[in-house]
């Protein structure tokens, strides 16, 4: 008997990071897994989890996730003692890693965390490879949205 087709109603994305796209500039994406604890996959499910301060430590060869919070449920199992804050490790191929540790050391760049995902029944992040943006940009990205509302107004009322 086979099983039948699941249509997910819902959305595959966990969280975005949209506050990283507005700090930085993103140059390159990765998609790498999480090594998480039974509470923590639960907690996902329910949808409580925030990344706008995270970014990606690498350390003695390894990626690490800082600053993600994932807030246990309040039914989580009575043996443990769930820590929401702690640094959770990356699964990433070693040549991955040698390259990421070669553009964050060499070239100034910074690893972050953009978005939370489901990909086949796992827990996947994507990583950007970022570049700070000044103030000045940032302003004029800002400029750049309000202009781009505006021409979709008057867009609008033509119609």
């Amino acid at each position: 008997m086979t099983k039948p087709d699941k249509k997910d109603s819902k959305s595959s994305t966990i969280a975005l990071n949209k506050k990283a796209r507005f700090d930085f500039t993103i140059e390159e994406r990765l998609e790498a897994g999480v090594a998480l604890e039974g509470w923590e996959v639960k907690s996902l499910r329910a949808g409580r989890v925030q990344i706008s301060d995270s970014y990606v430590l690498l350390k003695n060869g390894e990626a690490y996730i800082i600053g993600s919070l994932i807030t246990p449920l309040p039914t989580a199992s009575t043996h443990i003692v769930p820590d929401a804050q702690r640094t959770r490790k990356l699964l990433l191929h070693r040549t991955e890693i040698n390259r990421l540790i070669g553009a964050v050391e060499r070239k100034g760049y910074a690893l972050v965390v953009t978005a939370m995902y489901w990909h086949n029944r796992k827990v996947k992040v994507e990583i950007g490879l970022a570049k700070g943006k000044q103030s000045h940009d940032k302003r004029e990205n800002l400029k750049q949205r309000d202009w781009d509302r505006e021409q979709q107004r008057t867009m609008k009322k033509r119609r």
